[in-house]
Formats: structure tokens, C-alpha cells, sequence
């Protein structure tokens, strides 16, 4: 056992605490957003699950997102309106129960012609398997309208307003000037999803002391309903499972064979995105995105992420999650299309700091092009048989937007099919530090102020652990270990030693990659270096109890990785 698991006042979800053959009513494959929000709900309804990751909580599919919460305005053209009332609905609601992470997001459609693209939105609407191209001023007013419509209920933002050329280039003048008109609507972002993942684990192990939650794990057999997984760290464990949901994402059809019920469920497609060092571009965005046409007709995207200008995104088929990385060819595209869009800002390759890419998880749909393929989702059965006494749930598809609906969805079916009734509703149940999260610059000030107060550490840098991990800012801020707050990284100096102290001792940790690609904005923002990695690696070390090789092999792994698929200069 390492140090980490000796320590950790998590025990309760990590594998030692596990029994031999234990029971559990539901036990879920992957961690991911769809996964974690499901073991959030099953927890709180009291039930006892279990659930595994092959990786890192929240390090597949759910790190590479566009790091939107939006209401999928795009799904009005194929008639999805039920998804889109979905999603308008939940985004409300995220912004409501995890305001520590998802903000509103004021978004520019630039519009290039009047009347362009009914037709072929019609088309679209009534099954063409082709996408419109050239939304024109009328298209895009019909559909913002539609838009405030399905996102009235729970409304927390201000509806949409058209406007002409003129005053377009006038409110943001680096647009190209073959704009005729623009739209400007509000969807959200999210400023750190992974950590969101792992808040709705903590959560979940909190609501039931009884569950526990395991990254680094893999099945390693499946027999007469005994699941027998290995820890990458400790021994091997058995446990029986009631119900099994499978929410492996891209690795759905893996994780069934597995189980013994071959599949053919997905057929993914690839999202690319890059972050750029510009602060001229991310000047000019002024705090919106602009959501626009490429030449192909492809929706592409642009703003500001953590004073990064975010560009993404590809919409590709693509099958393989364990070796996706974002290509040559998309980086071009993507500078090729912010230039056409903004050709007064210069915008070059050497000013990519991050690139990262994912498959997501869509249901198998052979014919159809990738960027018409529903981002609805479903959850279809694979009931009990002789050599399997459990059912399988797999989660197909979905979007991080709507992960708390589906979630909510596929707990009732699991509730039935257990004989057991919900007790409580996630529909206003804040997230992680989302709880008790400042509403408004008083109550802000006033909590920063107590903070303050009770850590010896200044407004200012207790602001910036507020917005950096919500209102769990302050058991942070209280950590006593061997660093102070004042022991900063050398190159990414808002980041102290204390607080990577923190994290590793409480946050499921097993590798120096988790704590600067998901636990921490380090890497995605370009700041991290190797000499940060070469300083938080001793901190990992001495909470995990790793050797001197082991603690040189992590560094020179995560610097691999980094280099290699994100496209960084460290």
C-alpha cells in the first residue's frame, strides 16, 4: 500500500477498503462525465456502487471537450428539439449548481449573406444526410428565436439581438468586413471539467459511505457474475454486482466483449481543438466567442479559455481513442480558418501552447456525415442470460452538457429494475465547490474576507483559489503539510506547493499527469514547464512514496506525452 492510500481521508473510495466477493447493486465501467454523474446519482439514492476507470478519472473522452455548456443550437436543423430543450434546460441548470465552474458565455455568429441556406436547412430538417452550408441573416434569426424559446425554462441569461454590418464591425473590428450581419446569443462554458468529474465522484462517495470509486483499474476477468478487477497499485479484487452500466464512452464495445456481451454499439467521431498564446486575439474576443463557418461549411469556434484563445472544433470518423491526437492537417485548418475569419490578427503556429483531440462517444450511423450524427443519447439493455447473471446498461452517446438529465434518466431504470424508489433529486443539487459558492460580488467579498481570515493567506490569492477550485478553496488554503502558499512553481508561480501537497493527498492521485493535465490548468493553458515538472514531482512523490527512478520515469513520461500528443514546448 503507499503512502498515498495510508494517508488519503478518502480511504473510504479507494480499493483497499474493499472486501473479498463484496456485494455491490450497481457497478459502473469508466469515470467519465456520464459515468461520474450516474455514481453521483445512484449514491445519493443510497445505493452501494462501484466505479472503475482503466485511466484517470474524467482522462478520456471527458478531457477533450470543447469545453462548452451549450444548448446545442446547431440541433435545431436536424429537428432534434427534444435534445435541445434538454440541453438549454440543463446548461440553466449547471450554471445555477456549479457556478464555480460554468460562467455565461456571450457568443457572435458572423453572417456572410440574407437568405442563404433555407432550402438545405430544410432539406437537413426532413433527413438529407448532407449539412447546410451558408446560414444566411433569416436562418440564423429563426433559429436564435427558436433558441430563447426552448432555453426559458430556468433562465439565467439575456435572450439574443441581430444586428447589421456596421454595427458588427463597429463592436469587434478585427471581423472580416464581408460580414452582411451578426448575431450574438448566450450559451456557457466550463473552466475546468476534469476537476468537475472528480467533484461528482467525491460527492457521490460522500452521499453513500458504503460505495467506493477506483481509478487505474482494469477487468481482468468475468465469470458466473464475478468481476475481477487489478488496481495498478495493491492486489487484486472480486466483487458481485446486481447491475452492471457500462459508461466506457469510446470503449463501450471493449468493455462489453469483455463482459461477455459482444457489441457493435459505437461509431465515434474525432473533435481536434488547440490553444493558442495571443493576447491580441483574445483582446478582440472580449470576453465572447464567436461561433462561425468555416469554407467547408463546418462549424468551427474561437474564444477566450483561461486567457487562451480556444479554437476547435473537428467533427471527423475516427475509431481508435487510444491513439487520437490532434494532426497536422487540423492544426492547419484551424489557423486557416481563424485568419479568413480575422484577418487582421496575426495568427501563427509557433503560438500553440496545448492541442488535444478525443473520440466521441455516438452511436453507430454508417452513411451519415459526422457532423449530422445525434449527440442525443440512449441507453439500451443487454439483459441477464446463464453465463451472466446481471444485466448490462450501456451509455451511449450524450454531451457533457446534458450528463445530469441522462443521468437521472438511467437511475430511474436502475431504481425499477432493483425494486428500489428515488429519494432525492439532482435537478438543484450544487457540485463539489459549487456549494455555497458566492452568488454575487458582496457575498464574494464577504466569504473571501472569512477565508482570509481564517488562513492567514491575502484577498487576492484567495480569490484566485476561489475561482480555481470553488468554494473547496478553503480547506486548500487551511492544508498544513511541509510547503507553505508562499513556496511557488518557478515558471507558473500562481501555483504553490502547498496546494499540489493538497491535491495529491486528497484527490485520488497516481501519476505526475494527473495532477498538471487534469487536477490543475497547468498543462492545458501552456504555463507548465519542465522545471515545474521537475519540482511538483518531488511533492507527488513524497505523498505517494515513489523511488528516486520512479519519480524521474513520471516526469520524463508525462514530458513524452505532453510533447507528443498536446503539442507542447515545455
Amino acid at each position: 500500500m503507499t503512502q498515498l492510500q495510508e494517508t488519503s481521508p478518502r480511504l473510504a473510495g479507494r480499493v483497499s477498503a474493499l472486501g473479498n466477493e463484496e456485494d455491490f447493486d450497481v457497478v459502473i465501467f469508466g469515470a467519465g462525465i456520464n459515468g461520474a454523474g450516474l455514481f453521483r446519482d445512484l449514491c445519493a439514492q443510497g445505493l452501494k456502487c462501484l466505479i472503475v476507470d482503466k485511466g484517470d478519472f474524467g482522462s478520456g473522452t471527458s478531457a477533450a471537450p470543447s469545453r462548452l455548456i451549450h444548448g446545442g443550437l446547431k440541433y435545431l436543423e436536424t429537428g432534434e428539439f427534444g435534445l435541445v430543450a434538454q440541453s438549454t434546460l440543463e446548461r440553466n441548470l449547471l450554471l445555477k449548481n456549479a457556478p464555480h465552474y460554468v460562467t455565461p458565455l456571450p457568443t457572435l455568429i458572423p453572417i456572410f449573406s440574407w437568405f442563404n441556406g433555407i432550402t438545405a436547412a430544410l432539406r437537413t430538417l426532413f433527413g438529407s444526410t448532407s449539412a447546410p452550408r451558408s446560414r444566411g441573416a433569416v436562418l440564423v434569426k429563426i433559429g436564435l428565436a427558436l433558441y430563447d424559446f426552448y432555453g426559458s425554462r430556468d433562465r439565467v441569461m439575456p435572450r439574443h439581438r441581430l444586428v447589421g454590418r456596421g454595427r458588427a464591425l463597429k463592436e469587434m473590428p478585427v471581423l472580416t468586413k464581408s460580414i452582411v450581419a451578426a448575431g450574438t446569443y448566450y450559451d456557457a462554458k466550463i473552466s475546468h471539467p476534469e476537476r468537475l468529474v472528480l467533484e461528482l465522484i467525491e460527492d457521490g462517495l460522500a452521499a453513500s459511505n458504503t460505495s467506493a470509486a477506483t481509478n487505474y483499474t482494469t477487468l481482468t476477468s468475468a465469470s458466473n457474475g464475478l468481476l475481477t478487477f487489478q488496481p495498478q497499485t495493491g492486489g487484486a479484487f472480486s466483487v458481485r454486482p446486481k447491475l452492471v452500466v457500462n459508461g466506457a464512452g469510446p470503449w463501450i464495445d471493449h468493455v462489453n466483449a469483455a463482459l461477455g456481451a459482444p457489441s457493435k454499439m459505437i461509431g465515434g467521431t474525432k473533435g481536434s481543438h488547440i490553444l493558442l498564446k495571443n493576447d491580441e486575439l483574445v483582446r478582440s474576443l472580449a470576453g465572447r466567442m464567436v461561433y462561425f463557418e468555416a469554407d467547408d461549411g463546418r462549424i468551427c469556434l474561437v474564444f477566450d479559455y483561461l486567457g487562451r484563445a480556444l479554437v476547435g472544433s473537428t467533427d471527423t470518423k475516427a475509431d481508435n481513442p487510444d491513439t487520437v491526437r490532434c494532426e497536422q492537417d487540423e492544426v492547419d485548418y484551424f489557423l486557416a480558418s481563424v485568419r479568413t475569419l480575422m484577418p487582421g490578427v496575426k495568427v501563427e503556429r509557433d503560438q500553440i501552447v496545448y492541442a488535444y483531440s478525443g473520440i466521441r462517444p455516438l452511436p453507430t450511423a454508417d452513411g451519415t456525415a459526422a457532423g449530422l450524427i445525434s449527440r442525443d443519447h440512449s441507453a439500451p439493455v443487454t439483459e441477464p442470460n446463464e453465463a451472466r447473471p446481471f444485466a448490462i446498461i450501456s451509455l451511449i452517446g450524450g454531451k457533457w452538457t446534458t450528463f445530469r438529465g441522462f443521468a437521472e434518466e438511467v437511475a430511474d431504470a436502475v431504481l425499477q429494475r432493483l425494486g428500489r424508489s428515488r429519494t432525492v433529486s439532482t435537478r438543484s443539487m450544487p457540485i463539489g465547490g459549487g456549494r455555497g459558492f458566492p452568488a454575487d460580488t458582496e457575498r464574494r467579498l464577504e466569504w473571501l474576507t472569512e477565508a482570509s481570515a481564517a488562513s492567514g493567506i491575502d484577498l487576492q490569492r484567495i480569490d484566485t483559489l476561489l475561482s480555481r477550485y470553488g468554494t473547496q478553496a478553503l480547506p486548500v488554503a487551511l492544508h498544513q503539510g511541509a510547503w507553505s502558499d508562499a513556496d511557488r512553481l518557478p515558471d507558473s508561480h500562481d501555483y504553490s506547493l502547498s496546494e499540489i501537497d493538497y491535491i495529491v493527498r486528497h484527490e485520488f492521485v497516481e501519476h505526475l499527469a494527473d495532477v498538471v493535465m487534469r487536477r490543475t490548468a497547468l498543462a492545458v493553458t501552456g504555463s507548465l514547464t519542465i522545471r515545474d515538472l521537475q519540482v511538483i514531482a518531488p511533492v507527488v512523490a513524497g505523498a505517494c512514496g515513489w523511488s528516486s527512478e520512479r519519480t524521474d520515469a513520471e516526469i520524463a513520461e508525462t514530458a513524452a506525452q505532453l510533447r507528443a500528443r498536446n503539442l507542447m514546448h515545455l
